[in-house]
């Protein structure tokens, strides 16, 4: 099962870090469906950038749903804080631990939500025993670590994604992250993403035009 309605999640990344509470009160209000928060370590991808603390600061600004992908290893050790701090949705890699289907666990112990991103590099297979511990399925269509990068065209992903979403008959999030525009906005949709991330694609243009640019994401 899945929805029809296209979410945005506009990352924060590319927000002006300098008024990052206000940035993301005002993605809240332009229509934005999820605040992505992107996570990395300076080790696992070649860029450092926020820890729990950050995501407790900015959780009074905004009910939506705070999207935590954590780009960093091992991740088990950090679980705990960013559920703590106010994540809705604590999203990994495989490659991020020794054991997949016990971090999955972990994080559902923890009462949030459980993710699973995969690489450009990654193969869709490494879904196939732990999809019934998965509430979302993140396809990277660049390789993480830093905003404004070129889209990767990995629709045949998408779709072998969608398909194995499909035959759970749960309602799993289809996130694709990378590179997204109006242009591959569709891409991703017509593939069968129902969650899109964007940086740049949302907070280049000034809070003045997050709302027209995250209904264009949308397609609307």
């Amino acid at each position: 099962m899945t929805t029809n309605a296209i979410r945005i999640a506009p990352s924060i990344l590319s927000a002006d870090f300098a008024r990052l509470g206000e940035e993301v009160q005002a993605i809240d209000v332009a229509g934005a469906d999820y605040v992505h928060v992107d996570v990395m370590d300076g080790h696992f991808v070649p860029n450092l950038t926020i820890g729990p603390g950050v995501v407790r600061a900015l959780r009074p600004h905004s009910r939506k749903i705070f999207d935590v992908h954590l780009m960093i290893a091992p991740a088990d050790p950090f679980l705990e804080a960013f559920a703590q701090a106010g994540a809705d949705i604590i999203t990994i890699h495989p490659e991020a631990g020794p054991h997949l289907h016990k971090s999955l666990q972990a994080i559902r112990a923890l009462g949030k939500k459980a993710g699973l991103a995969l690489n450009p590099g990654t193969p869709v297979d490494v879904l196939d025993h732990v999809m019934d511990l998965v509430d979302l399925v993140l396809v990277m269509t660049v390789n993480p670590g830093f905003g404004g990068q070129a889209y990767i065209p990995l629709e045949d992903k998408i779709r072998a994604v969608r398909q194995r979403i499909a035959a759970t008959g749960r309602m799993i999030d289809l996130e694709v992250d990378g590179g997204i525009n109006p242009e591959t906005a569709k891409a991703a949709r017509d593939a069968g993403a129902d969650v899109l991330v964007a940086g740049t694609a949302v907070f280049g243009g000034g809070p003045g035009q997050y709302a027209a640019r995250i209904a264009a994401l949308r397609g609307s």
